[in-house]
This record gives structure tokens, sequence and C-alpha cells, in this order.
């Protein structure tokens, strides 16, 4: 009993887990598409280049070892070398070959804010990076939605030509015994027959361009599609028409980058100030005295506080901020021209939507016109007062209103949710 318990929550869990609904594909199409492993991408960047910048605080440590032969070295003028050699003292002075060995440490005490404003640009270049993905994703909705209304479409032509054959094979079935009655002529029921063939053979085409679109949407979602007939979305009209499209957040996100590196270039132009520890162990030492005396290595030891200022860096700061006052100005062009894209893609939309609301009222009038009009038809045939040729067409003609109706009424849905795909809604 356990075991039967257990198989039938696997086979209720796999049958949840497959994809039914439009929800559902634009869901795992986001999840399967290479370019969601992006985000990750980003977030890792991000937390290196974020350490980077506060690494700025972390003492600064720099070793050095050198070796020199100088043309030069300090010595004793000549009169004041004669007065010592004349007390017997030989002072040779600073050798010309010198030698250091050395550890510098620095660290930052107030750098004019630029490890922040570094920080704020490496985030905001996150935060564009991300909203650029964000736009790519929501790009690949457009195309699943697509295949998925391409597909229900197709689903309705299947059901209407099954329908049509169902119709002829009970017409042709009628014409037969017709024919066994002297009733009907041959050629009458070649006619129907020719017309069965013909339905078949379209829906062997169909089925075909459905099971293409099938594996499409198949591969989009990363899975196997588990019901033969996908759901219709829910008809749900809008009442805003307000654009929440993620390429707003991304044109939101360049400023702010933009906005961030003013501040970076702000800093750049402010002093640094550091205090800082150098040690080294050679010849000659700080003591000069001494290593004209001797020529031994020694120890030696600098502390202090130090300002460095790039003025050059205000040669460049008048064409710098033109470049970004032009990049934004850039931005806000091209929000204006998606903006304008969008309402006229929305007004488009709402047009098709209008159009498609009034094309199914006439449809479903038009329907059953064509239904009472085939129905009189039978009849008429069946009193001998047309002949097959007649009632083919009426039937064609009913089948052609009743996929005309289930094709407009997808068409109307494909509408209302590409109008809401234009606004992110």
């Amino acid at each position: 009993m356990k075991r039967i318990f257990s198989t039938l929550f696997v086979a209720a869990c796999v049958a949840s887990a497959g994809a039914q609904s439009l929800d559902e594909c634009r869901r795992l199409a986001r999840e399967h598409y290479p370019e969601i492993r992006q985000y990750d991408l980003i977030a890792q960047t991000e937390q290196y280049n974020l350490s980077n910048a506060s690494r700025a605080w972390i003492p600064q440590v720099a070793l050095s070892a050198q070796a020199t032969y100088q043309s030069a070295a300090p010595t004793y003028p000549d009169a004041f070398n004669a007065i010592l050699q004349s007390n017997g003292i030989e002072m040779t002075g600073i050798r010309r070959d010198q030698y250091k060995v050395a550890i510098d440490v620095s660290q930052n005490i107030w750098d004019g804010g630029k490890s922040k404003a570094d920080k704020a640009v490496v985030e905001a270049e996150a935060t564009e990076q991300c909203c650029r993905v964000d736009v790519l994703l929501y790009d690949l909705q457009s195309r699943v939605d697509n295949l998925y209304f391409g597909i229900l479409l197709l689903d309705e032509r299947v059901a209407q030509t099954e329908v049509l054959i169902g119709v002829l094979e009970s017409n042709l079935k009628r014409m037969k015994s017709y024919f066994d009655n002297g009733v009907a002529r041959q050629s009458d029921v070649d006619a129907v027959e020719a017309e069965l063939l013909t339905a078949r053979q379209t829906l062997g085409q169909v089925e075909s361009s459905r099971a293409s679109y099938r594996r499409m949407l198949e591969i989009f979602i990363g899975q196997s599609l588990t019901i033969d007939k996908l759901e219709r979305p829910a008809m749900r009209e809008l009442q805003s028409r307000t654009s929440l499209r993620p390429e707003l957040s991304l044109f939101d996100a360049q400023k702010s980058k933009l906005a961030a590196q003013r501040k970076a270039m702000n800093a750049s132009l402010m002093p640094r100030f550091s205090a800082f520890a150098q040690g080294y162990y050679g010849y000659p030492g700080l003591d000069m005295f001494k290593n004209m005396l001797f020529s031994d290595w020694s120890l030696n030891a600098i502390v202090g506080v130090r300002m460095s200022w790039n003025i050059g860096a205000f040669y460049n700061k008048r064409n710098n901020l033109e470049k970004l006052n032009a990049a934004e100005r850039q931005i806000a062009v091209q929000r204006d021209v998606f903006l304008f894209n969008t309402q006229m893609q929305t007004t488009q939309d709402d047009g098709e939507i209008a159009r498609l609301h009034q094309a199914i009222k006439d449809d479903s009038r038009i329907v059953e016109l064509r239904r009472r009009v085939r129905i009189a038809a039978e009849s008429q045939l069946n009193n001998g007062v047309i002949d097959a040729t007649d009632l083919l067409r009426k039937i064609s003609d009913e089948t052609t209103a009743a996929l005309a109706r289930t094709t407009h009424e997808i068409e109307l849905l494909q509408a209302i949710y590409r109008l809401k795909t234009t606004l992110n809604q």
C-alpha cells in the first residue's frame, strides 16, 4: 500500500512540475536560458571589486633593494682634510659604491573620499549589468509567448479540422447510402470523399506544424510538455497604461553610474594624506659623518606623514565633466525614444484589441448562421434539391467561420498579452 501511495505521489509531482500554462513556460524558459548565469558572475565580480576597493585602507608594504655606483660622493673640503691628516686622522669620505635593502610601510589617513567613490562606482556598474541581463531575459518572454500562442492557434486548427472530418465522414456515409439507393451519383460520392481526404491531409500538415512548435518550446523551457493541449491563459484586461519595462530601470542604473563616476572624479582632485615608515639596511646610512670614517652597513629608519596632491587632474576636469554630461543627455534621449516607441506600440495594441473584440462578436453570429445554412443544406440534399457540391460549400463555410472565431479568440489573447509585455504588467 505504501508503495502505491509513493508511486501516486511521484506521478503527481511530475505532472505538477510539467509546463502547461503560459506563466509556467515563462518561468522555466527564464531559468533554463544560459543568460541567467550572468547574475551569479556579476555578483562575484562585484564582491571582488569591492574587496579590492576596501584594501586601499590596508597598510601598503613595499620591499626594495638596490646597488649603485655614482660618479661622485660627499667628501670633506681639501683644507679640512689636510688639517685632519696633519693630526693623523684619515677621512676617506663616502664610497661611490652604495647598497640598500629597504622596506616601506604606508597607511592611508584620508584619501579624499576616493575609496568610497570607487565602491559606489563598482556597485553602480554591477546594478547596470544586472539590468542589462533583465532586459535580455525580458525579451525572451515575447519569444516564449509567440511559440505558446502559436501552439494554441494550431490546437484550434486541429480541433476544427477534426470536426470537419467528422461532418464529412457522416455525409460520406449518407452519400454512399444514397448512391446505393440510386438517389445520388458516383460523382457526388467522389466529391465528398475527395474533400474528406483533403481535410485529413490538412490535419496531418497542421499536426506536423504543431509538433515543430512544441519541440521549439520544449527547447526553450528545457523539458517536455506534459499535456497534449496547452491551457488558454486568462483574459485579463489592463486598466493602467503605465510602463514598467526593465529598460527604464536600466536607464536609471546608467544615470546612477554616471553620478558615481562624477563623485569619483571629484574625489580624484582632492589631496591625500598618509602615514609612512621606512627602514633600510645598507651603506651609507643616515649618519653621513660616521660613514665617512667607517664603511659598515647599518640599520636606518624614518617615520612621518605624507601629503600628495595630483594637480594634473585639474587639467582634464572640464573635459571629463562635459563627457559625463553628454553621456547623461544621451541616456535621456534614449529614454525618450523608448517611451515614444512604447506609446506607439501601446496604441497599436489597443486598436488591435478593440478590433478583435468586435470581430469575435460578429463571428459568433456568423457561426450560428453558417451552422443553420449547413443543416438546411443537408435537409435539401435529402430531398434532392441540391447536390453534393453545394453541401460541401456550406460545410466549408461553416468550418471557416468556426475557425475564424477561435482564431480571433486566440489572437485577442495574444494581443492582450503582447500589450502586457509592452508595458510589463
